[in-house]
Formats: structure tokens, sequence, C-alpha cells
């Protein structure tokens, strides 16, 4: 059985994912979306349309991290401005605080991550409400997220991999994996959990797909002591038996001073491709400089020297021939440091070991859980 230490250690770690993550300040470019649908989530819709909107245009749904809310991680990474620049339209799902206390999306609750169901249900909802009031194209659908709305991005790519084309998953972790509390602390640290085929074989088992499988973009920082990097090994994992592709990569490259590993099938198509961003905390990677910048640097959204952004696009064949529109430059940085995970008080810990502490073990616990947004 867990020490009350470990139980402790296990809270802060989750809190890592959750309140570690302030909220991004910046201009909001999104509207809102209504009457897409019975929304058993819960959540907010909020979408962009440039105003030279491509004919049969794509639909990339972007998910943001804990704490966060679509705007600010929209004026983080520069998704609404790329979508001026190539004609494409964005969905912001978002999460309400009467949802989880911390806006994170609820990847490790069994409700929310089954097909037809919960939050991943809204977002599908979104989807078609979004491609039916835009004529976007239904075939070019795309899924990125980070951390919280990375391991969603994992969800919704395995209980719909008829509906998404790709995805791409930024400091998260695979489908399936956690579906309880306890559960979620331990995967976050990279530990337990299924290994080899039975990862497959979640995401395999979550709709019964008998088609093409998305693509999928995985990218995590060296240094992410928040999410284990070890998550993004899991997830090239769990689609390349999917993909049919061998363990090792085709291609190991350098792009933009980052380690890149590409997987392609029999027919040289790339369906799995990784970077691994050195020295880079937990966050999304943004190169805020010169021809290829987009984004603003803030917290958790971190200037790394690439563009996940425009990489991920890229990825998708989204920045295919000529843009509609020219890059956007100059746009005003966001105000605020990067936070250390917050931790428990030593004396908390302490009291709730003395004599007699049974009480204050509980105490401490259901403290820690409420600071977490796990409960109210």
């Amino acid at each position: 059985m867990p020490s009350l230490n470990d139980t402790v250690r296990r809270l802060s770690a989750f809190r890592g994912m959750t309140s570690a993550m302030p909220a991004q300040a910046g201009e909001d470019r999104l509207a809102d979306l209504g009457g897409f649908g019975s929304n058993p989530g819960a959540l907010r819709a909020r979408y962009y349309v440039p105003g030279q909107l491509r004919e049969g245009a794509a639909l990339v749904v972007v998910l943001h991290g804990c704490t966060q809310s679509a705007a600010g991680y929209d004026h983080g990474s520069g998704w609404s401005r790329l979508a001026d620049e190539h004609g494409f339209a964005v969905l912001f799902p978002e999460q309400q605080r009467a949802n989880n206390a911390n806006l994170c999306f609820n990847w490790f609750n069994p409700e929310d991550i089954r097909r037809d169901s919960g939050e991943a249900l809204s977002i599908r909802q979104m989807v078609s409400a979004m491609i039916a009031a835009h004529g976007l194209d239904a075939a070019r659908v795309y899924v990125t997220g980070l951390s919280a709305g990375g391991a969603m991005a994992s969800t919704l790519l395995a209980t719909y991999p008829e509906i998404f084309a790709g995805g791409a998953v930024i400091a998260g972790l695979p489908f399936g994996t956690a579906r309880s509390i306890p559960e979620a602390f331990d995967r976050m640290r990279g530990h337990g959990g299924p290994a080899g085929g039975a990862l497959g074989a979640l995401v395999a088992a979550a709709s019964g797909h008998d088609g093409p499988w998305p693509t999928v973009s995985v990218w995590h920082g060296g240094s992410d002591a928040t999410v284990a990097a070890a998550n993004a090994d899991l997830i090239v994992e769990q689609w390349r038996g999917l993909h049919g592709v061998t363990a090792e990569p085709s291609v190991s490259d350098v792009v933009d001073g980052h380690a890149h590993r590409t997987w392609q099938n029999a027919a040289g198509r790339a369906v799995i491709e990784e970077y691994r961003i050195s020295g880079m905390a937990h966050g999304t990677p943004l190169n805020t400089a010169g021809s290829e910048a987009c984004g603003v640097a803030g917290p958790y959204m971190l200037e790394a020297g690439i563009s996940s952004t425009r990489r991920i696009a890229q990825f998708w064949g989204l920045t295919d021939g000529e843009p509609v529109a020219r890059p956007q430059t100059g746009v005003p940085p966001v105000a605020g440091e990067l936070h250390e995970v917050p931790k428990l008080p030593e004396a908390s810990m302490a009291a709730s070991q003395g004599a007699g502490g049974r009480h204050s073990v509980a105490q401490v616990i259901e403290d820690a859980l409420r600071a977490a947004g796990l409960m109210r």
C-alpha cells in the first residue's frame, strides 16, 4: 500500500499538470459556436474562420492545457494566425470549471474518453457543426493539444479515427492507459500501464474502425518534469502496430536543431513522426523570431527555435501551395513567468503523520485533491 508521502507526492505531481499552468493573456480572436448538439460533456465551443477561407478548407481542432483558455492558447500557439495565412478553419473546444476546477479536459475519466459519450462526443458534435456551417472538407479534419489537451487529442484519434485524418500530441499521453486518478498519477510519471501490442489494442477496441488510421505527430520536451517523456515513446508504440511500421524509424534527422524521427508505411508515406525538443520543459514549442515566427512566448508556451504549430500544419499538408495572406508579425508578447509546480507544505505532511493523525491524513489528501481540481 502506498505511503502517505507517496500519495501526497502523486497529488503534487498531478497539480503540475493543472494549477502549474497559468491562464494565458492576450487578444481574443475567437467566436462562439452555439447549438452544435446535445453536448454531454458540457464544453464551450469556440472557433476561428479566416476572411480568406479556401474552398473545401481543412479544419484543425485545438485543445488547450489545464488552467488555460481557448483564446489564450490560440494567442500563444498562433493557430488562428496560421489559418489566416493558409485559409483553413480552427475549432477550439474549451473546458468549463463546472466539469474540472482547473479547466483540464478529463482524459482520465472513463465517461469522457468513450466513443459517443461525454467530452469526446461533445467535440465530435462541434466538428460536425463546423463542417456543415462552413462547407469544410470532412476528409481533412485534424486535432492537436497540449498536456491534458494532448491526452484528449489521443482520445479523439482513438474513439473517432474515421473523423480525424491526423493528430498531434504535445507533452501528452497515450489513449486509455489511465482510467482513474491514481492511474493518472502513475502514467504522468511514466510508471505502469500496458505495453507493447496492448497499447495498440486499446485503440483498436475503442471504435471498431476497419479503415485507414490517422497519422500522428508526437512532441515532447526532453526536460519535461510534469509529464514524463517516456509517454512520447508510448504514443509512438501505440500507433506503430496499427500503421504496420517497423520499430526502427524510416528516417532520423535533425530539424531546427532538434531530434526528429519519422516512420513511413509500405507506400512510403510518413504516418508517424516524433520530435524530442532538447532541454525543453513542459509546454508547446515555439519559434517567435524570423520568417518562421508563429505564436507568442509565455507560460508553458516556450521559445524553442522551432514552431510546433507550423511543423504540425506542414506534416498535415495544410501549408502546401501559396499562402492566401502574408504572415503577421509584431504580435505583442504575453506578460508572465513560468511557475514551479506547487508543493504541499512540509508542516501539513508532518502533522498528518502524528499520533492519532487519521483525521489529519484525510484532510491533507482532500485538500490536495481540491487543489488539483479533482474534488469539489
